[in-house]
């Protein structure tokens, strides 16, 4: 990913906060000979240093995926930044976005625990704090069942390139109109971009 100096994020827990908060990412590896992708959750396993997810089962991406160099993109929030907001019209449009790429090498599970405790992972992460639905509470021959229907997999993570383009590269002052506008509208992405503008200003 192309990263200019002024939107690298380097800190640790940042990236990974934002992949805690954005974990519906895309997997690409070479299938068939071709660039191949799969939207799916993904969950960061930070003492391993390591992502587990699985494949529905007919998804034939993980029969070659194993052992493969992969790509993960989580997306953050992104908006579009429009020169009329600017204090010149001597500007063009721009995109402000956060977004974090993870390389590592593939490892398809077998292990029934791990498959089972990385699924319980995944449902307590999304599931409300009031919801009556547990995974222990379901029948475990169901689980079973359905479990036959998944390839489970874990990406050790050997790289991590991570950018927030904020218009860090702005004066200032065109910083602050860009939020101001952002802070005007109801969209999610916009107000998210903008509370990410204001804590880079320290505000």
């Amino acid at each position: 990913m192309y990263i200019p100096k002024q939107f690298k994020i380097d800190d640790e827990n940042i990236i990974y906060d934002i992949i805690k908060e954005y974990g519906f990412a895309t997997l690409f590896s070479q299938h068939n000979g071709e660039p191949y992708a799969t939207h799916l959750p993904l969950m960061l396993n930070k003492s391993d240093n390591a992502l587990y997810g699985h494949f529905a089962r007919p998804n034939e991406q993980w029969k070659d995926a194993e052992n493969q160099q992969v790509l993960v993109v989580f997306q953050g929030p992104h908006c579009y930044i429009s020169p009329s907001w600017y204090e010149t019209m001597k500007a063009v449009p721009t995109w402000n976005y956060v977004s974090i790429h993870l390389y590592g090498k593939m490892e398809i599970i077998e292990d029934g625990k791990v498959i089972l405790d990385s699924l319980n992972a995944l449902v307590n992460k999304y599931e409300s704090p009031d919801s009556p639905y547990n995974l222990d509470a379901v029948e475990p021959s169901f689980i079973e069942g359905m479990s036959k229907g998944i390839v489970a997999f874990r990406i050790k993570i050997t790289k991590i390139e991570a950018k927030a383009k904020l218009s860090q590269n702005q004066p200032v002052e065109r910083q602050e109109l860009i939020i101001k506008n952002l802070e005007n509208t109801s969209k999610q992405d916009n107000l998210q971009v903008a509370s990410l503008m204001r804590k880079n200003l320290g505000k």
